[in-house]
């Protein structure tokens, strides 16, 4: 509601700037701490702040030593200089027998003039320590009672210090008279507090320069790191296009040894990438087709049997043959791709039990028997020793039926198949060798990764997924185990299983 003159307009609007302001001054604020925070977890400014610590501890430390013993310095040189003056001064009493003959002959006026002149108090002490004259008058006739007067008087020995309260300098110096006897004391006072202003204007010189060094120093630290740091922000700007889709953007191997090695290491990780995306991509679209194929001749199989009447016993086996083929087909490529699932879980189960390996694998090559008869290849087992082993029965004949099949598959006509077992004190040993048609050296490093298939359309022909040896080097990992591979083009293959002999879990 409003009233007549449109106060409460004016009002309404009023607290809505406000909130609208202080939404932005908020917003300001988290973008201002926001980037506040990127800049101090930055690398650059941390290398900044750390070089800066070292260079200007070092710094620090130099200041106050120059202030304090510059300041010493200058202390030490006036002590030094009343020291001497003191010794020149009590050397004119050497030719008198007492203080008094000195001060008949004129030698306390000699002391005044000479205090005046320095701008010195000098004080000439008897042996009941006494002032005897005073250059400043004050404290004539006084007793004077302290460390140094004391040592002069009774020991003969000179002594001087600074006061730092006082910012004054003493020196004693014993007098000694004609016959080379202690006839008293000279003590010297000389105010040096003004050497305390000096050293502050030279200290305050000093922080002037220092702070200019401070500066150049960062400047320096800066155009160092833009320097050094110019093949970093370009390898960084090379990733963050990889992050946004670049895939086939790379980083120019050049630069300091760390940033080659980065590179290199970088971009054959890409390339890595970059194949087995490709190999993926073109395993989604082959089990798209292998998936597809039998479930298209199942249909059409049946679809055949349906449109004919009175179909004869005959026909019909046959279609039906062909059909369990079609789904035997299914099945293997579904139970390999449910098998590189399971192998992914980190807690994979491990049924381990203690099995006789040579039984097992004999149980195997008799299924395979078949299958190697049917293009009359030759499969011949090779025991050297009895060899028992903690393993996992299913996983482990897994291993061995895929290698002798593949063994097969990729074999010629009339050849032959040889798996050999053997074993030592600690591993046992499986080498199953063929006659086949070899793998290309070019891709003996990539067989073994997941959806890699060496000859495409051979693959499609005998049923292969190329998940086959992936599977394969999975398990044999679980177990602990290795495998290796050796092969020529049409000399045939052999892989070489070492697994050992007692399971050890991790």
């Amino acid at each position: 509601m409003y009233t007549p003159n449109g106060e409460k307009v004016t009002i309404l609007m009023s607290k809505s700037k406000k909130k609208h302001n202080s939404k932005i001054m908020r917003q300001i604020l988290a973008a201002a701490f926001a980037l506040l925070k990127k800049t101090v977890n930055s690398l650059r400014f941390q290398i900044l702040a750390v070089m800066m610590c070292f260079a200007l501890i070092p710094l620090a430390v130099l200041y106050n030593a120059v202030n304090y013993y510059y300041l010493d310095e200058l202390v030490q040189y006036q002590i030094a200089n009343m020291q001497t003056r003191s010794a020149v001064i009590a050397n004119e009493f050497t030719a008198y027998d007492s203080l008094q003959e000195a001060e008949i002959a004129g030698v306390y006026a000699y002391i005044q003039r000479y205090s005046a002149l320095d701008f010195a108090r000098i004080r000439v002490v008897d042996n009941n320590f006494v002032i005897e004259s005073d250059s400043y008058g004050i404290e004539n006739n006084k007793s004077i009672i302290n460390s140094r007067v004391i040592n002069a008087v009774v020991n003969g020995r000179s002594d001087s210090g600074y006061n730092r309260n006082t910012g004054a300098i003493e020196s004693v110096v014993p007098i000694m008279g004609a016959e080379n006897r202690i006839i008293g004391a000279l003590a010297m006072n000389m105010d040096v507090s003004e050497l305390e202003g000096f050293s502050a204007a030279v200290q305050k010189k000093v922080s002037t320069i220092m702070v200019a060094a401070a500066v150049v120093l960062a400047a320096a630290i800066i155009a160092f790191m833009e320097f050094f740091g110019k093949g970093f922000r370009k390898a960084f700007r090379t990733v963050e296009e990889i992050a946004n889709g670049h895939t086939d953007k790379r980083i120019p191997v050049r630069g300091n040894v760390e940033l080659r090695e980065f590179a290199q290491d970088f971009n054959t990780i890409m390339d890595k990438i970059s194949v087995l995306d490709e190999s993926r991509q073109e395993f989604v679209s082959n089990v798209s087709h292998e998936l597809k194929t039998p479930i298209t001749s199942i249909k059409i199989l049946a679809d055949s049997l349906n449109m004919q009447e009175d179909v004869p016993v005959e026909l019909y086996r046959e279609f039906m043959q062909d059909i369990t083929n079609e789904i035997d087909r299914e099945s293997k490529l579904i139970e390999d791709l449910l098998s590189i699932v399971r192998m992914d879980k980190t807690a994979a189960a491990m049924n381990i039990s203690s099995v006789n390996v040579n039984s097992l694998i004999e149980i195997i090559l008799k299924r395979l028997k078949p299958i190697a008869q049917s293009k009359n290849i030759e499969i011949l087992f090779e025991s050297f020793r009895p060899v028992v082993a903690e393993i996992d029965e299913v996983k482990f004949a897994q291993v061995v039926s895929n290698l002798v099949e593949n063994a097969v598959k990729y074999n010629k006509l009339d050849g032959w198949v040889h798996v050999s077992l053997n074993a030592d004190y600690q591993y046992f040993y499986v080498r199953v060798e063929d006659s086949g048609i070899g793998i290309p050296k070019e891709s003996q490093d990539m067989v073994f990764e997941r959806f890699y298939r060496v000859d495409k359309a051979r693959s499609r022909e005998t049923g292969g997924t190329g998940l086959g040896l992936a599977i394969v080097r999975k398990i044999i990992l679980m177990h602990h185990g290795t495998i290796k591979l050796h092969s020529e083009e049409d000399a045939g293959t052999t892989f070489t299983v070492r697994i050992p002999l007692n399971f050890v879990e991790e």
